[in-house]
């Protein structure tokens, strides 16, 4: 192990240090959780500088050289020194320009850090090996429609999982594996590394540099489908960029945001299989030849079924479309439990027994968790599905759920052309709202009517539920009314829905659907924050499963 040297950034002279006898490996670890070094940083740093701690602490890393990228990994760097836990550590120093100065600045430093390396491996620079270690990316030269990750380091587990979901090619363009410095050109052996320093700085640059009007080029490719923008949470560089491309780029973008843990990777499933789906457009039925099609009776039905957090909803259909019946039952500790006592209930209503289903399709938080349907498909692309055939005039659909909340953006198609989701807080949906009308000792029903009742004009300032309960507790303690109470939480839920209609620029008409659809202070709440009517379809709670079946019925 004593020869294998890891980086992080892609402005390291990774072929230098091969030629000094390194074997240069990208650090891409994503840890199960950052235990060690919050201990030894703030708990805001960004996950990549956590990783890197956790990654030497576990003694998977012994040898590390660190680029001066930013504060973060300058703070990492000071706190592995200070633990003296690697055998070889190296921070150099990174300028943030291309300018004279800075190239000459780099080769001094390119110089120092190859000094080192020797030293430690007890080699000497091998000038043929050098320019062998010089390795393309691939990309260039390929004509095929791509979907570019760019933004932050994007693991490649996390690649990996993004390219499974998408319908393009997929190319990971992300910070350090955006790295395809040219060999240095011709010249005096003894100009070589400041040639090296230049073809390094001459990449296309990441967002720490001063002048990243090279990172536009990417954008000029005709071939360039779509986008998926990756930032790292509490690390401010890249928002500058995305609000940019936003902007300016006339393409699919999906904005993905994780902590650099593994844990991490279950939140962006839902967004990057949804972003698949909508690339795969007009209708997500492309793959369906007639070879694949099987043979299905007259009397034949589809059912879709939404496995969500608190309650699993299933809705039957005929071939044309009819609802034939519909069902609901708590979601259990088991998805598979759940999707077993709808479906029967579902057949109970109908008279008909699983062999006279044509097709099931899954869908919601727990649709790949219960092994049975014909497909399963995110709940982004089933409401927007069961919206616009409930009402084909709705544009944006707010979807509160047990879990999460999203906002929809539909076009006269009914296709999905963006997106928002919180599902990384409790606050704002219906698992919020239950434990509030547990505190305050009222059924659903009966906190869904006292908001309309209120008098008072209370504020709920409180964005974690944690604290909001306390914040409630407290009002009751001041002998507060409660509907004044619940009109509050009412319009904290709208704020952060109004928040979400905002970030995805949504427009009217809106159809509200999930169960917290049925809370009228809520929807009230929400349209008086938005100035806008939200509508609101008898099969709200049920939209999803709905969108589900149709999708059935065009898979058959």
């Amino acid at each position: 192990m004593s020869d294998r040297l890891f980086y992080i950034c892609k402005y390291t002279p990774v072929e230098l240090l091969e030629a000094c006898g390194a074997e240069c490996i990208l650090l891409d670890y994503m840890p199960r959780s950052f235990e060690k070094s919050e201990a030894m940083l703030h708990p805001n740093v960004c996950g990549i500088g956590k990783s890197v701690i956790e990654a030497v602490l576990t003694n998977k890393v012994k040898n590390l050289v660190l680029m001066n990228c930013c504060d973060t990994i300058r703070a990492v760097y000071e706190v592995l020194r200070g633990m003296d836990v690697c055998d070889f550590l190296y921070f150099c120093d990174l300028p943030h320009s291309e300018t004279g100065c800075s190239i000459d600045s780099f080769t001094e430093e390119i110089r120092k850090l190859a000094k080192a390396c020797r030293d430690f491996m007890g080699t000497e620079f091998d000038e043929e090996k050098f320019f062998r270690a010089f390795r393309s990316s691939g990309y260039e030269g390929r004509t095929n429609p791509y979907a570019a990750i760019l933004g932050g380091r994007c693991p490649k587990d996390l690649a990996k999982k993004i390219a499974e979901k998408l319908p393009l090619e997929t190319r990971n363009l992300s910070c350090a594996e955006g790295r395809d410095p040219a060999p240095p050109a011709g010249g005096p052996p003894e100009e070589l590394i400041d040639r090296y320093a230049r073809t390094l700085l001459g990449q296309i640059p990441c967002m720490r540099m001063n002048d990243v009007t090279g990172r536009k080029k990417l954008f000029n490719d005709e071939n360039l489908k779509a986008v998926i923008y990756n930032t790292v949470k509490f690390c401010d560089f890249y928002g500058f960029e995305y609000a940019d491309i936003k902007n300016t780029l006339n393409l699919p973008i999906l904005k993905l945001e994780t902590d650099n843990s593994d844990q991490s990777a279950s939140q962006t499933a839902t967004r990057v299989e949804a972003f698949g789906e909508c690339l795969a457009r007009p209708d997500l039925s492309a793959e369906n030849t007639s070879d694949k099609k099987t043979e299905w009776q007259e009397n034949m039905y589809f059912a879709g079924i939404d496995i969500g957090s608190t309650s699993t909803d299933a809705v039957l259909i005929d071939k044309e479309k009819n609802i034939i019946a519909k069902a609901l039952v708590p979601t259990t500790a088991k998805a598979s439990n759940a999707f077993e006592n709808v479906l029967e209930k579902l057949f109970g209503q109908a008279g008909i027994s699983r062999n006279d289903l044509a097709g099931i399709v899954t869908t919601g938080y727990g649709r790949n968790t219960v092994g049975a349907g014909s497909k399963s498909i995110t709940e982004i692309s089933c409401h927007a599905k069961g919206a616009h055939f409930l009402d084909p005039q709705v544009r944006s659909i707010i979807d509160i759920g047990g879990q999460d909340s999203k906002v929809i953006c539909l076009n006269e198609q009914g296709n999905v052309t963006n997106f928002v989701m919180n599902d990384k807080c409790a606050a704002g949906t219906g698992r919020f709202l239950e434990i509030m009308a547990r505190i305050l000792e009222l059924s659903m029903d009966e906190l869904a009517e006292a908001g309309l009742r209120y008098k008072e004009d209370i504020i709920i300032s409180s964005i974690c539920t944690v604290f909001a309960e306390s914040e409630v507790v407290s009002l009751i303690a001041q002998n507060k009314e409660t509907c004044d109470i619940v009109h509050g939480l009412n319009v904290s839920v709208a704020s952060k829905a109004a928040s979400l209609v905002n970030r995805a620029k949504a427009v009217p008409e809106f159809m509200m659907t999930g169960g917290v659809a049925k809370n009228k202070g809520v929807v009230k709440a929400i349209s008086e924050n938005l100035h806008a009517e939200i509508r609101v379809n008898e099969l709200a709670q049920y939209c999803g499963a709905l969108g589900a079946a149709l999708f059935a019925l065009e898979n058959k």
